[in-house]
């Protein structure tokens, strides 16, 4: 365990792609913890394999780490741009008597591990080269270098999760850490890199606990000493199994792009295996006040569609007018027919949503849903009513919607509570339910049988297109 007083975590994903909804939630964990200790999180590119690394891939983890809110501290380290200090390292390794070269080829490894399979022993490379001497190395064979792991006792991992984890030396082979390219493995350089960024705790998924073994012997036989470890359980879909797309291993570039508010998924992910009595809702600074690694259960947490909407629902009906705003352009840039709405959202078109999205936000669970339901906002005169909207006009319908054309004319001020006082004066006058005269103005006004409530609706709307829309319905049939 290192001495070393603050706190410093770190996120260090591989750029092979997305920035997995699994990822964003362990780059959540670093930060806060690191946060609560009033420490610092270090993100770090893990992007040693150059054929499956990609700039793209860099950006969408970097734009979705600024996104949800969840940036680490300083520049991003790459670990691409350290191989020097990698082979180094591995070089000390060497001096040090706790790694050999290995001259073994890799035929002579293939049939290592079938003669392996064929006795019931677990595959693993057999020390052919371990203490052999370095005079017969074979001519022209650039070797591998292995560490020269124990064959005896115990590996411990008191990691702050999982509790104290025990692995047999026996069953941890004589890995390698230099390539014979002279390209350093994994497993060598997350430890040369966590060591030189001074991290103290190492928070990451529990699919990568036997890598913590394997990694605190490189430690050791460098003379470091072992972070910190906390293993996280991995999310699993409502039905316990591994998680999928089905499930929700999306992107979070995807999540914007359903609609999600990056403070709602923040605080969804901090629950997904951390708890803080029964409470839900968090902020940030309250994360930060509450988090810690003994509030993390060990059993895997479960991805849940619905609670997500949920709590989504509640942020957006919290958010500001102007903050809705902001967040739906990636949602509008997203749809099939971003260049029309943008378009309809100039001028009073955009007037006219931010009127309405008080009572938008109301119905709706995500930004998607609540700019669906802002359509009629700019939908085009005569409206093309729904088929159970053009039934509310049948009948009396239509007769009610002149006489409200007439009656609605004179309000002024043109705001909700003047509108809903002379509805409901006229519905009175007509002795009808407020509903008889509602319901036609909303399938004139809307084209729908839903929608927010209609005062805020005639309010968004404006005088001059309201009244439009009445009379385009009124005078139909």
């Amino acid at each position: 365990m290192t001495t070393q007083s603050k706190v410093v975590t770190r996120f260090a994903p591989s750029p092979t792609g997305f920035l997995h909804i699994g990822g964003a939630r362990t780059a959540l964990f670093n930060l806060l913890f690191a946060r609560h200790h009033g420490g610092t999180m270090r993100l770090r590119i893990e992007d040693t394999d150059r054929a499956r690394s990609t700039d793209e891939a860099i950006a969408a983890i970097l734009d979705g780490l600024a996104w949800l809110g969840v940036e680490g501290d300083g520049e991003p380290v790459y670990q691409s741009a350290r191989a020097e200090r990698h082979a180094e390292a591995a070089r000390q390794l060497l001096d040090a008597g706790a790694a050999y070269r290995c001259y073994t080829s890799a035929e002579e490894l293939v049939a290592m591990r079938e003669r392996a399979a064929a006795e019931g022993r677990p595959p693993r490379y057999d020390g052919t080269w371990r203490d052999r001497d370095p005079a017969e190395a074979p001519e022209g064979v650039a070797p591998v270098i292995r560490l020269k792991a124990p064959l005896e006792g115990e590996t411990v991992i008191p990691d702050l999760v999982q509790g104290e984890v025990r692995f047999a030396n026996k069953d941890l082979d004589d890995l390698v850490v230099l390539r014979s390219d002279g390209t350093p493995t994994y497993m060598l350089a997350v430890v040369v890199d966590d060591h030189d960024m001074d991290v103290t705790h190492v928070i990451r998924g529990d699919d990568h606990l036997t890598n913590a073994a394997r990694q605190a012997l490189i430690y050791r036989a460098l003379g470091w000493d072992v972070p910190a470890m906390a293993h996280i359980p991995l999310i699993h879909g409502p039905d316990g199994a591994k998680l999928s797309k089905r499930h929700g291993a999306l992107g979070v570039d995807s999540y914007r792009a359903m609609g999600y508010l990056p403070e709602a998924l923040r605080n969804y992910l901090v629950r997904l295996g951390w708890s803080h009595g029964d409470e839900e809702f968090f902020t940030t600074q309250e994360m930060i006040e509450h988090f810690g690694l003994e509030a993390v259960g060990r059993s895997p947490a479960r991805f849940d569609f619905v609670k997500l909407e949920s709590m989504n629902g509640h942020y957006m009906r919290q958010a500001a007018p102007d903050r809705l705003m902001d967040a739906l352009g990636p949602v509008v840039a997203a749809q099939p027919d971003a260049a029309e709405i943008e378009a309809a959202l100039e001028g009073e078109g955009r007037e006219r949503l931010t009127r309405a999205l008080p009572s938008l936000a109301e119905r709706a669970r995500t930004l998607v849903e609540l700019l669906d339901n802002a359509r009629f906002l700019w939908a085009e005169r005569p409206l093309a009513l729904e088929p159970k909207a053009l039934q509310l006009l049948e009948g009396d319908g239509r007769r009610h919607l002149a006489a409200l054309h007439e009656r609605l004319s004179a309000v002024d001020p043109w705001v909700d509570e003047a509108l809903e006082a002379e509805v409901r004066r006229y519905a009175d006058g007509a002795g009808i339910k407020l509903g008889r005269a509602a319901q036609p103005l909303r399938a004139a006004l809307v084209g729908r049988t839903t929608s927010p409530g209609i005062f805020d609706v005639l309010a968004a709307l404006g005088r001059a297109e309201s009244l439009g829309r009445i009379a385009d319905q009124a005078a139909t049939g």
